[in-house]
């Protein structure tokens, strides 16, 4: 069993900012697949499930907020007794241009506080990942840019990288070796 985890920030306020590209990323596989997020409270996550090819993953958006979505990750990975090379996690990226898509195998957190509570979480960085950039204005401070709202054009943008994370969402779910889909879809 695959776990797919977008990151994010719950509610109204955040819905739309660039820190919220992770759920935006899995809400557009959902929507793809016609499938719904139910929270669960004893997770913490708003969960959906899905078999494809007779291959069963779980979809996750922790609720916890975005520096506490290892504790909600945690309880998922334990209770469906889901092993860290079956992990992948969708965020935002800081440190590349605006909706660039890249895949990673494992790394650092390259101080995104979701990568370093899920780190502490599971005692480990080696966890796939797929991490879509946001670029990053200089004159303004880092908080204040990862929580500010896409524009209409920006998000009409990102479109094209939901295209590419929704592939490789399926060919994760598929065991399709992860080198290869991390230089299929790396943009």
């Amino acid at each position: 069993m695959k776990l797919i985890v977008g990151l994010g920030n719950p509610g109204k306020d955040y819905e739309t900012t660039r820190h919220n590209i992770g759920f935006m990323a899995i809400d557009s596989f959902a929507l793809k697949y016609d499938l719904k997020f139910k929270m669960e409270s004893k997770f913490k996550a708003e969960i959906s499930s899905v078999v494809i090819n007779g291959n069963k993953a779980i979809l996750m958006k922790p609720m916890t907020y975005m520096n506490l979505s290892g504790e909600a990750l945690i309880k998922v990975m334990n209770f469906y007794k889901i092993s860290i090379e079956d992990i992948l996690v969708i965020s935002d990226d800081l440190d590349s241009n605006f909706g660039r898509v890249r895949l990673r195998k494992n790394g650092s957190s390259g101080g995104h506080n979701g990568h370093k509570n899920i780190a502490l979480n599971i005692g480990s960085e080696d966890y796939k990942r797929i991490k879509i950039g946001i670029g990053r204005d200089e004159m303004i401070p880092v908080i204040d840019w990862v929580l500010k709202k896409l524009t209409k054009e920006e998000l009409d943008n990102l479109n094209s990288s939901f295209l590419k994370t929704n592939d490789a969402i399926y060919d994760f779910i598929n065991d399709v070796d992860f080198y290869k889909i991390a230089s299929k879809y790396s943009s």
